[in-house]
């Protein structure tokens, strides 16, 4: 089983929507998708309010998530690591004990930029109209690592 982590910020807008978009285009028998937050902020919470309603116009159900903090085992249980901003991306590099640990952290618009370093932008202090630019962002970028994973596009570590 190949398994694919997401990480924000908080773990409550932007890494819920990236984790129920990739984990809803994928075989849950063949794939794990999880998602988690470098911050402890929001330990057990639902995600956002607003990335709950987003994801629902979009035909998902997040409600099942509940916010977690990143740990070191997660580098143990994941093959791929997708982090939405470069602040996150260093804090995850930082916690890696190992050149292979850093090799499964990955920009995700990285995935449809390739090289540009772009950041999903935290929709938190924005209206609906952030959350929804977020969430075409990382469709877009989930269908991409849908379709390499599902034809092993991806090397596993």
């Amino acid at each position: 089983m190949i398994k694919v982590l997401m990480v924000c910020l908080g773990n409550i807008c932007r890494s819920p929507l990236a984790h129920g978009i990739l984990e809803s285009k994928l075989d849950n028998n063949l794939f794990k998708v999880d998602s988690a937050g470098t911050s402890n902020y929001h330990t057990d919470k639902l995600p956002d309010k607003r990335s709950i309603a987003v994801a629902r116009k979009n035909g998902l159900d997040i409600t099942n998530q509940r916010a977690r903090q990143f740990m070191v085992e997660d580098f143990e249980t994941f093959d791929y690591i997708y982090v939405m901003d470069k602040s996150n991306f260093e804090h995850v590099v930082k916690m890696a004990r190992n050149v292979k640990d850093i090799s499964k952290i990955k920009l995700i618009l990285n995935e449809i930029k390739p090289n540009q370093d772009l950041e999903v932008p935290d929709p938190y202090y924005d209206g609906d109209s952030g959350f929804n630019a977020v969430f075409k962002m990382l469709d877009k970028a989930c269908n991409v690592i849908a379709i390499r994973l599902k034809k092993g596009n991806f090397l596993l570590h």
